[in-house]
């Protein structure tokens, strides 16, 4: 291919936004090209000067210029967008008006809330591995990190950088393919600072990352909420309305039956069950093969029946996840089971539930398609 202006502008218009995914060309971040015989040189406008995705974006630009001829000396000149360019690109993103795009019946992003009964259970850890097995199918996937108080979403992922905010739009951190959302990213103390929020903040709070985040257009947004049946889940049954409910226990029969009332809680929001997923499930001794029951049997089953009794619909147990203690590790340094060990038996019992849960349609029950009979 003859290297020219039009020949490097159409190699530019496969670069996308590494945070907003989106063709560079087509939000305004080419500033200008130019050719001199082998000698390129592109300006680039940067959303913020403190880009974090900058060095990113170069490489994403030379590498396309030298498709069109890998002998191409290719120069890339960062600048920064002014005020008018950024509120721009923030109504092209977004539109005039700030919403919550998971309120519209008209969003097709299937919203999964994932609860549990109590703390410890690994639900953290499942939603992560989970995020991460849902996008390794090629699909957009985004976790919104709703346990305000006990936030663990940012060390699971191994999310390190700051969002960045452009026109007070905040654009999600990004890990192993993943969109996230955090309260940690906000609190100047890091991880050691408090939240001390009352009913009222924690539903703003939750709010705010629904409306002020630029999500884009997502096919799979897993909440990560908080333990029990408080404020947080409430919420999000009124901001999230067609979100369906997802409960993770263990084994242990005392912890299935607290389980059993994040479950129940939809009936009294209006929510769906997807099904319940048991962590921690048997070990198998690496030494003898027996399957060692760690944390008793039966949790799982026992609360996906108390759920379909008290519903009146049937609730799915989705599956099984065999305690590894790597699921564990990986999510201390910040690398999911499902990247770290993918044929563990864990990972691959939750790569099997993201198969099944993303076949499910996008959510067109209740949809008003203005088909009019004739």
């Amino acid at each position: 291919m003859t290297l020219t202006k039009e020949s490097v502008l159409a190699a530019l218009a496969t670069v996308k936004d590494p945070e907003i995914r989106r063709p560079i060309t087509e939000i305004g971040m080419v500033k200008d090209v130019s050719v001199t015989n082998n000698d390129v040189e592109v300006q680039i406008y940067l959303t913020v000067s403190g880009c974090p995705m900058r060095e990113e974006i170069v490489n994403r630009v030379k590498s396309a210029v030298s498709k069109v001829d890998e002998n191409a000396n290719t120069q890339v000149i960062l600048d920064v967008m002014n005020d008018e360019q950024r509120k721009k690109l923030k109504e092209q993103l977004r539109g005039p008006v700030k919403d919550n795009p998971f309120a519209n019946e008209k969003n097709l992003t299937k919203v999964y809330a994932i609860a549990s009964g109590k703390g410890g259970v690994g639900k953290s850890s499942i939603t992560a591995n989970l995020a991460i097995a849902f996008a390794q199918q090629g699909l957009s996937v985004g976790i919104l990190d709703a346990d305000i108080y006990g936030h663990s979403i940012p060390r699971i992922m191994g999310v390190t950088n700051a969002p960045t905010v452009v026109e007070g739009m905040i654009m999600p951190q990004l890990a192993h393919g993943v969109r996230i959302i955090s309260m940690l990213a906000f609190k100047p103390g890091g991880v050691t600072q408090p939240i001390a929020f009352r009913g009222p903040m924690l539903h703003k709070a939750v709010e705010q990352f629904m409306t002020d985040v630029w999500w884009g257009d997502l096919d799979i947004l897993l909440l990560d909420l908080p333990p029990g049946t408080g404020d947080v889940a409430i919420s999000v049954a009124q901001l999230v309305p067609k979100s369906e409910i997802i409960v993770v226990t263990t084994p242990q029969i005392s912890a299935a039956e607290v389980a059993v009332r994040a479950g129940t809680l939809a009936k009294q929001t209006n929510q769906k069950v997807s099904g319940v997923i048991e962590n921690m499930s048997g070990v198998t001794c690496s030494k003898c093969g027996e399957v060692m029951e760690l944390f008793g049997h039966g949790g799982g089953e026992t609360v996906a029946k108390a759920i379909t009794e008290e519903l009146g619909k049937a609730v799915a147990l989705l599956g099984k996840v065999p305690f590894d203690v790597r699921l564990r590790e990986g999510g201390d340094s910040g690398e999911p089971l499902v990247i770290s060990n993918p044929e563990s038996p864990a990972a691959q019992e939750i790569i099997a539930m993201a198969n099944a849960l993303a076949k499910a349609p996008r959510g067109l029950i209740g949809l008003n398609l203005n088909i009019q009979p004739n």
